[in-house]
């Protein structure tokens, strides 16, 4: 059996939907269908998810609610007119907005944890209905199919609304669930529920983790992870426009890493589900269903000193803490991650010298309220020399099971970065060896890539 996700792109209207089943019904192990939100039409459209964005904060800033919503159900009865599902469709959706709306009260509207989580009741109604609707579309040509509930089938989640995660339990309940079934299984992606009975959203991209997670509880053969490129490339085209040729083949660590750093193509905290249950991923194209794409695995066989991909992000600031005889003292570092631990900062990197510490953390979650009071902390309880936050780093991951236990990798991306006038602000390698990591200034993403591509790709 195959379990196949479909992204936003691959949903965004009625005609995209149609090569959706297609694709669907060409193969028969092809069982259950997770779906995203519908996405861009066009460059400059909007994506439903936004719209529902909008649509929430029409409803907290007390504003009138009639134009954002108009908005959001105009986009799903434009695919079902087109699809022919007649119109019961599109008014059991518009009711079902118009639950979520109206779930809000006045009052609650002053709590912060309230409003948050009524967002993501919001965020869910994009993929809950797309989901709705690609059941129907198959229903419509005649093929047995359904729409399932995550609620209902047992997608428990748990945390903190829009950045939520699986409750263990789930996997049981999803593999009972699922246990024997005919037809076809749409799967609304994206969220589930807490045991509350409240609304939780995985972090954006969150589709790709609901798939993981049902290819593993049903024990797939395949998780077919569709989008809108033939295969993972080496590098992101947008950044090295003459990249050409993909990834046949990379292994779960491989794309972790890459996608931890940016690479769009498929979000990072979908690998684990697959790695536990050793489902192979493969990523492949909508429009192009003939391509192969590339096949995501346990491991592969590498030719020693080759990289497989450099991945870059933007948005990391760093905290570098200066100690004079910061080696002998006992305790140092697990001082400053539980004071970071206790403010609710969440690390990505610790590269450390004998008298000096740097903590790479993502921007975004990291306010000038907690950076303050952070500081303030660290400066109070550990006694440095000196406490320095710089903000506007960009992460370079250079990834590739062939760099393990292979001499001159790192030698050769810090010559081709000085060759080019970049200055490296830090430098981190994983126990692993597979990859390492390279801290830079944020305007100088782009330049370093190219740099990095050129030197290992050629």
């Amino acid at each position: 059996m195959k379990v196949c996700k479909f992204g936003g792109s691959s949903l965004a209207d009625a005609g995209q939907i149609a090569k959706v089943l297609d694709i669907v019904l060409a193969d028969p192990a092809r069982r259950m269908v997770v779906v995203s939100a519908p996405g861009k039409r066009t460059k400059t459209d909007t994506k439903v998810t936004d719209l529902l964005i909008a649509l929430a904060q029409a409803v907290i800033e007390g504003k009138d609610v009639k134009k954002p919503l108009a908005a959001v159900v105009a986009r799903y009865a434009s695919i079902a007119e087109t699809l022919k599902l007649g119109k019961e469709i599109v008014k059991t959706i518009e009711t079902d907005l118009l639950l979520r709306v109206q779930s809000l009260s006045r009052k609650e509207t002053a709590d912060a944890d309230k409003c948050a989580r009524f967002v993501d009741l919001m965020k869910a109604a994009g993929e809950d209905n797309s989901a709705k609707i690609v059941a129907a579309a198959f229903c419509a040509r005649g093929v047995k199919a359904r729409y399932a509930s995550p609620k209902d089938t047992g997608m428990i989640l748990e945390g903190e609304p829009g950045n939520a995660t699986l409750n263990p339990e789930s996997y049981r309940k999803l593999g009972k669930a699922f246990a024997d079934f005919e037809g076809i299984v749409v799967y609304p992606g994206f969220f589930g529920y807490r045991k509350d009975g409240t609304v939780a959203t995985f972090p954006r991209g969150g589709s790709d983790i609901t798939g993981s997670i049902l290819a593993a509880a049903i024990r797939a053969d395949v998780y077919e992870n569709f989008t809108d490129v033939d295969n993972v490339y080496p590098v992101d085209p947008r950044i090295v426009p003459e990249v050409s040729e993909g990834i046949d083949t990379m292994t779960y660590r491989e794309m972790r890493e890459l996608a931890y750093a940016g690479f769009g193509v498929f979000n990072d905290e979908a690998i684990q589900p697959a790695v536990q249950a050793r489902v192979p991923i493969n990523v492949r194209n909508t429009n192009r269903p003939q391509e192969p794409g590339t096949m995501i695995v346990q491991s592969r066989r590498v030719m020693p000193g080759t990289v497989t991909g450099i991945a870059a992000a933007n948005g990391f600031s760093n905290i570098i803490i200066d100690k004079y005889l910061m080696n002998r003292e006992v305790g140092f570092t697990r001082k400053v991650l539980a004071i970071l631990e206790e403010e609710g900062v969440s690390y990505e990197h610790i590269p450390s010298g004998i008298d000096s510490i740097s903590v790479i953390i993502r921007a975004d979650k990291f306010s000038q309220a907690k950076e303050k009071k952070v500081v303030s902390r660290l400066k109070r309880e550990l006694t440095p020399d000196s406490v320095i936050v710089t903000h506007d780093y960009a992460v370079i991951m250079v990834v590739g099971e062939g760099m393990a236990f292979s001499s001159g990798m790192l030698a050769k991306a810090t010559t081709a970065l000085a060759a080019h006038g970049i200055n490296i602000s830090m430098v981190n390698q994983g126990a692993s060896e597979i990859s390492f990591m390279i801290g830079i200034k944020s305007e100088d993403r782009d330049k370093a890539v190219r740099a990095l591509y050129e030197s290992f790709f050629g």
